[in-house]
């Protein structure tokens, strides 16, 4: 292997700089650089440096948990530069006099938090914590370059983060103590949303800050890290040379990263893709980030030139600069290239993507290249003594990833032009999320009109994304830029029907609405810079279709009621306590499962999964695998000693005998010395079919009557009678489809053996301790009780960790069994997604209050009625059996399907009926004391409270008007407006999971070390058994630690799940309290005024016992589904949101303006805990029914295996205004401390987003009725951008 800098001379080493530490490369990491020919500093940062706050999560830059600080002393600028960066793409060699500040390196538990830390810790901003060490780096980044920032700066620095927790909005409150501007608009009240201008409601006492910034320690920048002086000084040994431009022309292309050829050029993400996801290994890697000739800015007479290497950052400072100094007409081309950088992707990327590898990469799908191609930007090229300069234009990309640049050439520099007198251009682009670095359309777009006339003198129009290159539309720019246009360019542009990327008529119709835009917008510019109508008045309805995507500064209101007065200082009950684990997680010293030291010999496994669909397993060739290096064995089904059935109901296999079920069924592993050698043994397996049947869809599953057990069915009322006598009939049929966890933490196992009677020690990522015992045990044919399994943490679950985890623990635990050496494995982001399974996609048919629903789960059918009573009622349910992965347990486990189906049609009643949707939902919702469709009588029935609240505080009869108005005012943007209710049944439907247990062991010191059988996955259940166990013993929380969840001290646990863990596990916690305290009384009473210390000494020296468990079970669950009978639900939870949201009707864009929630948690153990859960499961609910789009090929691969192609929301995503209220005096009799579970309640909340999306399309169809016969329209769930833009159907849709 070859790497080098570029100018590292032979015998100088590389060294890195990290968190203040010099790491030789000769000494301490040469290995991973001699035997990962590729290492990335990831690698480095974790294993050998220890420095395991830095997490890895994607692979491939898009979720921002690995983000780290890269300083080095810039020549150019003559100054130290200081920028954020991906460390799982960042290239070793990359890193030659860099210094890399990670979260360790900025801030301690033990020493001191920095403010960023301390900050995001207080403000209730980490849940899981996963990626808190991310997003604290992103903004240490920030205010290491600009110390006072403003709010709209601190958003743009988090654009590359993604958190599946919290809902963001805690980050961004607790970061808002930074901002220059007083939060939302520098205090001036000039912005509508801001807090200064909110109207208060008499009614509500405002409850006190889910913080105090007043406490927040203030941000002194003097304070911070040096930057290594050895780093400053020019010719010190190991200092960079700068060749000069003639060894730049000597040097390969491949050096470059031409075509082909990938490299770094400049810090240059693309080569860590390549490795990591196609293991694709280079023997040369050149980083150019030192040579002045490729990292140039000049201004010329022509435009601006950039060196290819010239990072994206770069480019997008140099150009802000130049369109504040520079005539507006100057910079037409300069606010178009902005434009897509501002929706590139986050500071991370944009930091070390150059834009010379932008362009020679050649994506068909390229923000920029359409951008440049329109602008006729320059490209200087150089070669063995040759030098060119040849114009952007059609020709310059011949085919897909090729460019015109021959094998020995080098791209040198792009000039950017000035726009002219005359000059309008304007870039578009389109993508699944807003900031999202992969578009499904992209276009730039150049007219320039003869002076003094409307008369076209050039015009350019070019396409990303609708061609296996960038195109231009060379047969439309023939003709005049004119309405008639239109039609030449829905000739010329084309997709065949089985075009990569899918959505042919969604992209189609966006290539119309981007030219309409460019076409009005050049209407509008030209009436301002003249007056005199030569091209017609753009008509104000119109107007808005030009505006580009905006944004406001978000605001926020969060509402709870006070713990009442008296209540002692040390009773935590009831306030709003951080989570106990945040601020360790914020410094990046929380261990996670992977985090935990290597041991001696420890080895590395990696999952061989299937590639079809359906097939039988002719043969496995592991000849080549094992001639990797440090391959050890492969594991395969003959390798079980014990069974190898598993799964809840024994209807799995560790792995598959003969025959694979799905692409991602797991047939084997190899393990080996590193995680990088396993990867690579485990793609050298070769494995051969012979393929079967597959079905796939849903719809495959009926027609081929494939389902598992029997159909369900819960009936009430006479169904005959009530369509017999109903006004009116609706029906209809529905898809929802399925959902990714995306946890942070992608699944992990470390198998210990212990070297005595087959004893194993297992640390797992999972919410399931017992049957990962469980299912170990069986798999290698041992009782129960010599598995260990300990759980510290983890790094988000919802579900996806209560069962699948052990597919990962199970093969695991084998290859110890094997080996007799540890075992570790971390599953990589795209095998998590495609072996684990997510949330179960339902296809619904309804006819009025009919809902026949092909569902998966009993939820389903127990909450198919929503809030609504219906006397007459039938609902039917099968299970469907694909040829997919198994899907799983969802944070809402059928539920929300269900209920979004209710509402469904719910919705369409309201239209069909001509009434507003808030009045049918109102004059339809269940009363206090009514029996739900299974015959459970409702007590404590707050939703009506709820209801009310929301509607009042929402203002929303008020806003509907402004609404209406908005959209007669509006023909291509349209606001839409719903408020939905939600009841969610509380309780395991099985009634023997209904149970738990806590142990409570008291030292003589006084401390307390609790133990449950609840895990900790950042939902604060922790913490909440802190604070039960501090009010019950009444002793601060300080005296009081939970260490970890493990099967040898609270045995046969739930899993964590169904929202019910504080309510078992607190009354659990409860009981062991007062086993200690009755132990205790006796000493009280002898000695009252003493303290706690003082009784638990007495207790140990009259040999009393200082341990306790506890043990609580729910009343049992007595249901039939044979008499639709009998108890199911211990309680209900309650909510209400109201939502409004706007629509771009050409693209099919969508902004949540504003959402308020009034939600029953009965009576809170922690506010701020629980309005954390309550944002956290809305925003998750915000992907379930708008973003998240799962998408198979049709032999049953999953297309969307990473960030980059599956989205979930962002910072960006979530309401402008995000409104959050505890209903107050609402005390629930049935959980410990009144409170209520709140965990998955909230998530349907967010069909209020779906609904007032939809409510906006019925305003934009009616506007085009011509187009639009039918009042009733599908749009089946998540909303996409490409549903809604279908679905306002208008003249161009019509014209694909």
């Amino acid at each position: 292997m070859a790497w080098r800098p570029a100018g590292l001379r032979e015998k100088q080493q590389q060294s890195l700089h990290v968190s203040g530490k010099v790491a030789a490369v000769a000494s301490r990491i040469a290995y991973y650089l001699g035997t990962f020919t590729n290492a990335k500093y990831q690698i480095i940062s974790s294993n050998m440096l220890g420095l395991s706050g830095t997490k890895l999560a994607c692979g491939e830059g898009g979720c921002g948990a690995c983000t780290v600080m890269f300083s080095k002393y810039d020549h150019l600028q003559n100054k130290i530069v200081h920028f954020p960066a991906n460390a799982c793409l960042a290239p070793i060699c990359s890193l030659h006099h860099v210094s890399v500040t990670t979260v360790e390196g900025i801030g301690s538990t033990k020493t001191r938090l920095h403010p960023v830390q301390e900050r995001i810790a207080k403000s209730h901003g980490s849940q899981c914590g996963f990626c808190t060490p991310g997003i604290v780096m992103s903004m240490y980044m920030l205010l290491r370059n600009q110390p006072e920032p403003t709010m709209e700066e601190i958003e743009d620095a988090l654009q590359g983060n993604l958190c599946r927790c919290t809902g963001y909005r805690p980050i961004l409150q607790g970061f808002r103590t930074f901002a220059r501007d007083g939060g939302c608009c520098g205090g001036k009240g000039d912005n509508p949303n801001c807090c200064m201008n909110q109207k208060k409601d008499q009614t509500v006492t405002l409850s006190p800050s889910l913080f105090n910034p007043e406490e927040f320690m203030p941000l002194d920048p003097t304070q911070e890290p040096i930057f290594p002086p050895e780093l400053l000084v020019g010719d010190a040994p190991g200092r960079v040379w700068h060749p000069s431009s003639a060894v730049v022309e000597r040097m390969p292309g491949a050096a470059l990263g031409i075509k082909d050829r990938p490299a770094t050029s400049g810090f240059h993400f693309f080569p860590g893709i390549e490795m990591k996801f196609k293991n694709k290994l280079f023997p040369l890697i050149v980083c150019p980030a030192w040579i002045p000739e490729l990292n140039s800015v000049e201004h010329g007479e022509e435009g601006i030139s950039f060196g290819a290497s010239c990072p994206l950052s770069c480019v997008e400072k140099t150009l802000l600069d130049a369109v504040a100094q520079l005539p507006t007409h100057k910079t037409e081309v300069f606010r178009g290239i902005l434009e897509q950088l501002r929706w590139f992707s986050g500071k991370q990327l944009k930091s070390v993507a150059s834009v010379g590898g932008n362009i020679i990469t050649a994506s068909p799908i390229s923000d920029l290249n359409p951008v440049f191609m329109a602008s006729g930007a320059k490209l200087t090229i150089v070669s063995r003594g040759t030098r060119r300069t040849i114009r952007m234009d059609h020709t310059f990309f011949p085919g897909y990833r090729k460019t015109l640049l021959g094998p020995e050439e080098i791209l040198l520099a792009i000039e950017i032009p000035y726009s002219r007198e005359g000059e309008f251009f304007s870039a578009f682009k389109q993508s699944s999320g807003r900031e999202d670095y992969i578009p499904k359309v992209t276009s730039g777009m150049r007219v320039l009109f003869q002076p003094g006339t409307a008369q076209i003198k050039e015009l350019a129009l070019c396409y990303g994304g609708m061609a296996d290159r960038t195109i231009s539309a060379l047969k439309t720019t023939r003709k005049q830029l004119s309405k008639t246009c239109v039609q030449a360019w829905q000739e010329e542009l084309q997709l065949a029907p089985d075009a990569p990327g899918g959505m042919i008529e969604f992209r189609r119709t966006l290539t119309l609405s981007f030219f309409f835009k460019f076409y009005l917008t050049v209407l509008q510019k030209l009436g301002k810079v003249d007056s005199e109508d030569k091209c017609g008045k753009l008509d104000p309805t119109f107007a808005s279709a030009t505006l580009l995507f905006q944004k406001d500064p978000p605001t926020n209101v969060q509402l709870f009621q006070e713990v009442p007065k008296g209540q002692s200082e040390d009773d935590i009950v009831g306030r709003p306590l951080p989570h106990l684990g945040a601020a360790m997680q914020a410094c990046g010293e929380a261990v996670y499962c992977d985090d935990i030291p290597h041991y001696q010999n420890e080895l590395s496994l990696r999952l061989v999964t299937s590639t079809r669909a359906h097939a039988k397993i002719k043969s496995i060739d592991t000849s080549e695998a094992q001639k990797v290096q440090g391959f050890v064995c492969f594991l395969s089904v003959d390798d079980i000693p014990g069974s190898n059935k598993t799964g809840y109901f024994n209807d799995e296999t560790v792995f598959a005998k003969d025959e694979v079920t799905c692409v991602g069924h797991i047939i084997g592993a190899v393990v080996t010395d590193t995680p990088e050698h396993a990867q690579r043994a485990a793609q050298a397996v070769k494995i051969t079919y012979e393929d079967l049947p597959a079905i796939i869809t849903i719809e495959d599953a009926i027609k081929h009557n494939s389902f598992y057990g029997s159909e369900l069915k819960i009936e009430k009322g006479d169904l005959q009678k009530g369509f017999l006598e109903a006004d009116n009939i609706v029906s209809g049929e529905f898809y929802i489809g399925g959902q990714e966890h995306f946890y942070l933490e992608t699944h992990c196992t470390i198998a210990v053996p212990k070297g005595e009677a087959g004893e194993m020690e297992l640390f797992v990522s999972t919410e399931n301790t017992m049957k990962t015992q469980a299912f170990v045990a069986n798999v290698l044919g041992v009782p129960a009780n010599q598995i260990l399994v300990r759980v510290k943490r983890l790094g988000g679950g919802f579900g996806g960790k209560e069962t699948r985890s052990t597919l990962v623990s199970t093969a695991v635990a084998l290859a110890v069994y094997k080996t007799g050496c540890p075992v570790r494995c971390m599953l990589d982001r795209d095998e998590d997604m495609l072996i684990t399974g997510g949330r179960h996609p339902f296809l619904a048919r309804y006819k009025v209050l009919d809902a026949g629903m092909d569902a998966v789960m009993q939820a389903a059918l127990f909450h198919m009625e929503s809030c609504y009573k219906i006397p007459n009622i039938r609902g039917t349910g099968r299970v469907c059996k694909t040829n997919l992965p198994s899907n799983t347990a969802f944070r809402g486990f059928g539920a929300p399907q269900a209920m979004l189906i209710a509402e469904q049609w719910m919705s369409e009643i309201a239209v069909t009926c001509g009434l507003p949707a808030e009045e049918v939902r109102r004059k339809n919702m269940y009363k206090e004391g009514d029996l739900t469709h299974f015959n459970q009588k409702l007590e404590g029935f707050t939703l009506t409270r709820c209801w009310d609240e929301c509607l009042a505080s929402s203002q929303y009869h008020a806003r509907k008007s402004e609404i209406d108005k908005f959209n007669k005012e509006n023909c291509w943007k349209k606001r839409g407006l719903c408020i939905v209710p939600t009841k969610f049944g509380i309780n395991f439907a099985i009634s023997f999971l209904n149970q738990a247990g806590a142990l409570i062991l008291v030292y003589t010191d006084g401390s307390v070390l609790l133990t449950h059988g609840g895990t900790e996955m950042g939902q604060g259940l922790h913490t909440k058994m802190v604070q039960v166990a501090s009010r019950a013993l009444k002793i601060p929380t300080s005296k009081i630690y939970i260490s970890e969840t493990s099967t040898n001290t609270v045995p046969n646990t739930s899993p964590t799940a169904a929202s019910i863990s504080t309510d078992l596990n607190g009354q659990a916690v409860y009981e062991a309290c007062q086993t200690i305290l009755k132990r205790l009384e006796p000493f009280k009473r002898k000695n009252p005024s003493g303290s706690w210390e003082d009784w638990v000494i007495a207790a140990y020296q009259d040999a009393v016992s200082l341990s306790a468990t506890g043990f609580y079970k729910a009343p049992e669950v007595t249901y039939s589904f044979e008499t639709n009978s009998g108890y199911l639900f211990n309680y209900f939870s309650y909510g209400v949101a109201c939502s409004e949201v706007e629509i771009d009707c050409l693209t099919g864009d969508h902004k949540n303006l504003r959402t308020d929630i009034v939600m029953d948690v009965g009576s809170s153990l922690n506010p701020a805990i629980d309005i954390g859960q309550v944002e956290g499961a809305f925003v998750q609910g915000l992907g379930l029914f708008t973003l998240e789009e799962l998408q198979y090929s049709p032999e049953g691969s999953l297309y969307t295996r990473g960030p980059s192609t599956y989205k979930i929301p962002t910072f960006g995503s979530i309401p402008i205004e995000f409104r959050v209220s505890l209903l107050r005096d609402s005390p629930n009799k049935k959980a410990i401390y009144a409170s209520k579970a709140v965990g998955e309640p909230p998530l349907f909340l967010a069909a209020s987003i779906f609904f007032a999306i939809k409510d906006a399309i019925h305003a934009a169809r009616a506007q085009h009725k011509d187009y639009n016969r039918k009042e009733l329209f599908r749009l089946d769930s998540p909303a996409t951008q490409e549903k809604i833009r279908n679905a306002c159907m208008d003249k161009f849709a019509t014209m694909v």
